[in-house]
């Protein structure tokens, strides 16, 4: 009897030492904003319903790209009142459309982010809401009417009329849209928010609310991105990154025949202002720009599109990749719609977006470094350096053979690029093929 009572005893401990899923949360971190590499999800590529567990069940195949934050697209109700089917059409800020799944479903697509050490944002939309938003009948007031004051808008100057657009000057509304962030932050346990039409929104607002929810979070460190370019998303509403829509502009004209140095003054134009610790996120696409071209339609062919992605990340960091663009999928994305995604297509642009991403996060010095930059008209040339490490980065963003002044420090130096383990000694004149880039190391 007294063993029994001691072989109890002991499964009694060990439960009570087992690591609950609680505990599994508490112990995540999300990353500092200067070490992010963001996936995004739009669950209309991974299924045409449940989707969510289909991201779950993809999580070791994403975590192995390198990425530490998860952004999830709209997975609340869709509004059906003069709808169109885009996610970013609201009718239910608590709660998910069936075609994604169930809360538990999110639940569980959270925890195992965190236990695969990776953040989960989702986005949020304050713009507007659907027509058939409870808030429209039970608070007319707390929406934007036109000039004769009775009638609610569609937010302009867009043609968006399939939602409604929201009046800020109404704080009750603001204290509801608060509350129900705070409900995803506290009860669901995600890690922050991308904020849609961020600029549309005033940062007063966005003060208010990202200093709630912090508060909200306790000890635990949240992610907020506005989708905005404007520089009162970090002087005044305290977002911790926004989007490099001008970088993303300039990559385009440059791989259509502008000159690459362009892209440098891009890059100093955009951080010259920011504030220290903000970041901009780069990206060669996202859900927004594949509904017209993915990356290897936009710059040429699948060589431009992965040059197109180093001179996006390694100028100042903020790494995106929009989940399809690993695979190289070809055609527009519609993501008012299920489109399915080969997920086994092209694993060797996989292998490569992987391989670029373990070089991001394992060299501090190439996401997060001083840069010195190399004018040239058709290839990007540029150095990046920490205090114990030093790295030149060039890019040929031409679909034809390039040859640049090799820069004189690096003339002479025996190195070896750190993508192909290719060894080299650098001549004064150095030639890349089309759409060849190197990342080499002093």
């Amino acid at each position: 009897m007294k063993k029994f009572v001691l072989f109890i005893g002991i499964l009694a401990v060990m439960a009570s030492c087992k690591p609950t899923k609680d505990a599994k949360q508490e112990a995540f971190e999300m990353p500092a904003v200067d070490d992010i590499a963001m996936y995004q999800v739009n669950p209309r590529v991974f299924a045409s319903e449940k989707s969510l567990n289909a991201v779950a069940a993809r999580i070791d195949s994403i975590r192995e790209l390198g990425v530490n934050v998860m952004w999830v697209m709209p997975i609340y109700p869709i509004g059906i009142e003069k709808g169109k089917n885009s996610p970013y059409c609201i009718s239910d800020y608590k709660a998910i459309a069936p075609e994604f799944g169930t809360i538990n479903d999110f639940k569980h697509l959270a925890e195992v982010c965190h236990e695969h050490g990776m953040g989960i944002i989702l986005d949020w939309v304050a713009n507007h809401t659907a027509w058939d938003h409870p808030w429209v009948k039970a608070h007319p007031d707390w929406y934007t009417h036109d000039e004769k004051a009775d009638t609610i808008i569609h937010p302009r100057p867009w043609d968006w009329y399939d939602v409604a657009d929201l009046n800020y000057d109404n704080q009750d509304m603001r204290k509801a849209m608060i509350d129900a962030m705070k409900f995803w932050i506290v009860e669901v346990g995600i890690d922050g928010f991308r904020c849609d039409v961020a600029d549309g929104v005033p940062a007063d607002f966005w003060k208010e609310a990202i200093n709630e929810l912090r508060a909200a979070a306790g000890k635990r460190r949240i992610l907020m991105l506005a989708e905005g370019k404007h520089s009162d998303n970090f002087s005044v509403g305290g977002f911790d990154m926004n989007y490099g829509w001008d970088y993303k502009d300039e990559l385009v004209k440059v791989f259509k025949g502008a000159p690459a140095d362009n892209l440098i003054k891009a890059d100093k134009a955009e951080y010259d202002s920011l504030p220290a610790g903000k970041m901009k996120l780069r990206f060669t696409t996202n859900h927004d720009h594949s509904t017209e071209a993915t990356p290897c339609v936009e710059f040429t062919n699948d060589r431009g599109a992965m040059a197109a992605y180093v001179a996006s990340i390694f100028p100042h960091g903020g790494a995106l990749i929009y989940g399809s663009q690993e695979v190289g999928y070809p055609e527009p994305i519609n993501f008012f719609k299920y489109v399915p995604v080969d997920w086994t297509a092209k694993p060797e642009i996989f292998n490569e977006y992987k391989a670029l991403i373990a070089l991001y996060n394992e060299h501090a010095a190439l996401r997060k470094g001083s840069m010195t930059a190399y004018p040239d008209k058709d290839v990007l040339v540029f150095e990046k350096k920490d205090a114990e490490e030093r790295f030149l980065v060039v890019a040929n963003v031409r679909n034809e053979k390039k040859t640049i002044q090799t820069p004189k420090e690096w003339i002479g130096h025996e190195t070896e690029d750190e993508m192909t383990d290719k060894k080299m000694k650098l001549e004064e004149k150095t030639t890349l093929e089309p759409f060849e880039y190197l990342i080499l190391k002093y």
